[in-house]
């Protein structure tokens, strides 16, 4: 009754215009009027897309979004404090604490945790509570031109050995210079990347990162091992990127110079239906494994948050299938499907959306759904893993493949001690 009274007060003193700012200020803190607006803070532009739709839809919440480069920075280096925060690397020790556990949305119904992919949504559950839940994933595939197709054995996957042979047998040379390859490690650092965690290098989140070296030394050994044998040398391999690769990767696999390139599903379904047409694909895997990308977005209500009536309204929008087709619909007619793949710019982590609805937008993945059991994803990784991994891991596996022992370079370690003492408050 009081609250009402309040409100009434509040009302008729603004309509007067004599409302002290001070008394504003102390109703809005005393928590009598809850904010409307849940402001969303993402490293994922298409959020904001979303939430003008979401805006349109009903009259009752609004959502405020704003972009940052790395909102898991954010968080720990502002005292600003969103309702909302979807992105990469939130699972890290230094920001996984500052959001709210999200189970009472499952028990209510308002969203199905049985829709979830259920290794993604484990990975946001953290000691029996869902603090995250998954939006959306990305897997690495090897292209090549349709009408190679016949040459594998597999319409989902294709095996490394499997990518190696057919690679080795599709080259073509004279007097000693490749003038076809079939394939080349050395092409594209993050298929490097994708082998190291098909070995189980294992790369975490530690004081301040761990792996598996010797898995790690596998997998070096293993793409050096390849380029020898399949390609004669990293020099051969160099010589014909130099001399070849002026065209894209995928023009070159539909013209018939190179046999197989490396993308990740978005790059592949934003190319242009001209340069779909001609090609196909499958997924890496090795032992029913199928390695997701770290860059795996997850979604947290941030626990210090005011608009949580807004918050909790948007999130049971946004995960529910209709929704989602809803915002494919939007893509597709508005033209964003051709640069932005799918939902977040990858497959949605809600099994019926991507199963059942994204072969409806995108026929070039009918017949090629990724197994469900095959999906493994990332371990939990530092929240500045995006540029550790652009400025250190990356270039120490390109050093390591034309490097018979790590010896001849900088170690891996060392690299990282010396770009987290660089680099301390990143």
């Amino acid at each position: 009754m009081l609250k009402g009274v309040l409100k009434r007060m509040l009302w008729k003193s603004c309509m007067i215009g004599m409302l002290l700012p001070g008394m504003l200020v102390c109703l809005l803190s005393c928590g009598l009027f809850e904010p409307t607006v849940a402001v969303l803070w993402t490293d994922r532009p298409e959020f904001a897309i979303y939430g003008a739709y979401f805006n349109a839809s009903q009259e009752d919440y609004k959502v405020e979004t704003r972009y940052y480069a790395s909102p898991a920075h954010k968080l720990t280096a502002t005292a600003e404090f969103p309702d909302i925060v979807v992105g990469n690397w939130l699972k890290s020790v230094s920001t996984r604490s500052l959001f709210k556990p999200l189970d009472s949305f499952f028990k209510h119904d308002q969203v199905a945790k049985s829709a979830f992919y259920p290794r993604l949504l484990a990975l946001g559950n953290i000691e029996g509570k869902q603090y995250l839940l998954p939006v959306a994933f990305n897997i690495p595939a090897i292209v090549f031109a349709r009408a190679n197709g016949s040459l594998l054995a597999n319409p989902f996957t294709i095996s490394l050995e499997e990518l190696k042979a057919l690679g080795t047998s599709y080259n073509m040379e004279q007097n000693g210079v490749y003038f076809r390859m079939g394939f080349s490690p050395a092409w594209n650092d993050a298929f490097l990347f994708v082998v190291a965690s098909l070995f189980h290098a294992s790369f975490r989140e530690a004081d301040p990162l761990g792996w598996d070296p010797d898995a790690l030394e596998q997998a070096i050994g293993y793409l050096q091992s390849w380029t020898r044998e399949s390609n004669t040398s990293i020099q051969a391999e160099d010589d014909f990127a130099f001399k070849y690769f002026y065209d894209p990767p995928a023009k070159l696999a539909a013209s018939g110079r190179i046999l197989f390139t490396y993308m990740n599903s978005a790059e592949f379904f934003a190319l242009t239906p001209e340069g779909q047409a001609n090609l196909d694909f499958r997924w890496i895997a090795e032992q029913d494994t199928i390695p997701l990308f770290e860059e795996t977005v997850y979604y947290g209500i941030y626990k210090r948050g005011k608009a949580k009536k807004a918050a909790a309204a948007f999130t049971q929008w946004f995960f529910q299938a209709e929704t989602q087709r809803l915002l494919l619909e939007i893509s597709k007619n508005q033209g964003i499907h051709e640069t932005i793949f799918g939902i977040s710019s990858g497959f949605s982590a809600l099994r019926t959306v991507t199963e059942q609805i994204f072969p409806q937008f995108y026929p070039n993945l009918l017949g090629h759904m990724p197994p469900d059991g095959f999906l493994s994803p990332p371990n939990i990784l530092p929240r500045n893993w995006d540029a550790l991994k652009e400025q250190v891991i990356l270039p120490y596996l390109r050093d390591r493949i034309r490097q018979p022992q790590e010896e001849a370079i900088r170690p891996l370690e060392r690299r990282v001690n010396d770009w987290y003492r660089i680099n301390r408050d990143f």
